[in-house]
């Protein structure tokens, strides 16, 4: 089976813009979470969020680009180019029939249908919308299709493009696509990764309305407290990440630095309830073992759990009960951890976040901690790297995500030198 390396990183995530900060973030253990500066949260049950100080301009975009783009596309172009960057391909080099993109998202051009809906619609005064005030681009912004179609003409990419959409676990599944389009000969290269820009009124609202995300406005620092006892609620998040993968003998052939090998993908649904989970963690346990038996790895040779740790009960329960089913008497070893503490959930986004965190743990040898975990929750009892981050030989990392509708996705990273079974 062709093996799939990752050679390149580009990333945006609150705290900082690039590779270098957001790892610099993770392993200082430092938190981004604040009050929403996007818009007046006053209103709203949660008033916290993790943004990005993202200057468009300053990060090699225009004005056309600026005015055409929804947040969360720039996020994605700006990444993708430092994915390629970092990899050290000359797109203009290869066949571009044969480098594909493969982008999730959640929930699309929120803050974009946002905005154009306040001003087709007088700010909501109008029951009948005055289509002569949209503009030419607000298609782009209602197909999330665009997204893909932005990244592929930002590193010229003519092959296989598409967006996955589906919720938490898109930036998951967006990578195992690529991975499989590469296995089955569809592509040589692939841009692939997520992104999502949400902190807008209504999504806020969306999540008000259903209690999930944490009110403690008093101290949004500290608000993200995945496993704490103390949590009540996740903090909404945006970012995006960019990932170049390509054959691994090809990759090592033209010297490429290589992070980590996609050794196993897999994706389950409880088929359950649209935001209910059951609490024996059964399908995401299956994915996990699922993408361990692609990956050749037994439970005891995982050195790392990325968890997808969201800070609310039901999910941070659920997770600690699928890690006991798949990993047996080995998850009490290993140590768990959650970077949504430091980042919060950007939704869609986050997966491949998650998976850029993993390759950087790989490739430095360092768990990224738990941040704000002070009181544990007795009914999580694992190893959850409260607070520091950890020096550690780390070949084999397993990442898990969960989202609402019941889907549960599982991916093993791993260092290509390790042995394989």
């Amino acid at each position: 089976m062709t093996r799939v390396a990752i050679t390149g990183v580009g990333v945006l995530a609150p705290g900082g813009v690039g590779v270098k900060e957001f790892w610099s973030l993770l392993g200082d253990g430092r938190t981004a979470t604040r009050r929403i500066s996007m818009f007046d949260p006053s209103p709203f049950r949660s008033q916290i969020a993790a943004e990005i100080d993202f200057d468009p301009y300053a990060n090699g975009l225009g004005p056309q680009d600026v005015r055409r783009m929804d947040r969360a596309a720039q996020l994605a172009v700006v990444a993708a180019r430092e994915a390629v960057t970092d990899s050290g391909l000359e797109m203009a080099e290869l066949d571009p029939y044969r480098t594909g993109v493969s982008i999730g998202s959640a929930v699309g051009a929120t803050m974009g249908l946002e905005q154009e809906y306040r001003v087709v619609s007088d700010d909501g005064r109008l029951d009948l919308v005055d289509h002569g005030y949209a503009p030419p681009h607000l298609y782009h912004h209602f197909v999330p299709s665009s997204f893909a179609a932005e990244v592929a003409w930002a590193v010229g990419a003519q092959g296989p493009a598409t967006v996955v959409s589906s919720g938490c676990t898109s930036g998951l599944d967006s990578v195992g696509y690529a991975c499989q389009l590469i296995r089955e000969g569809s592509a040589d290269v692939m841009v692939a990764g997520a992104t999502d820009a949400p902190i807008s009124p209504i999504t806020v609202a969306c999540f008000d309305a259903i209690k999930a995300t944490s009110p403690r406005n008093d101290d949004p620092e500290h608000a993200s407290r995945p496993f704490d006892a103390t949590r009540n609620g996740f903090v909404l998040g945006e970012g995006a990440a960019v990932l170049i993968l390509e054959d691994l003998d090809r990759a090592r052939r033209r010297g490429a630095h290589v992070y980590a090998e996609i050794a196993g993908f897999a994706a389950r649904s409880n088929a359950f309830h649209m935001t209910g989970l059951r609490p024996d963690g059964r399908e995401m346990a299956e994915a996990i073992s699922a993408a361990m038996t692609q990956a050749r790895v037994n439970p005891d040779e995982i050195d790392y759990v990325n968890a997808h740790g969201s800070g609310t009960k039901q999910n941070d329960r659920h997770e600690t009960a699928a890690f006991k089913r798949s990993l047996g008497e080995h998850a009490h070893r290993v140590p768990v951890s959650s970077i949504k503490s430091m980042i919060g959930h950007s939704l869609g986004a986050v997966g491949s976040l998650e998976i850029a965190a993993c390759a950087l743990a790989i490739d430095n040898d360092l768990v990224p901690p738990t941040a704000n975990l002070h009181h544990p929750d007795p009914e999580c009892d694992l190893d959850y790297v409260p607070l520091t981050a950890r020096e550690q030989r780390t070949d084999t990392v397993l990442t898990v995500g969960s989202g609402f509708g019941g889907f549960q996705s599982a991916m093993v990273l791993a260092r290509p030198e390790r042995s394989r079974a």
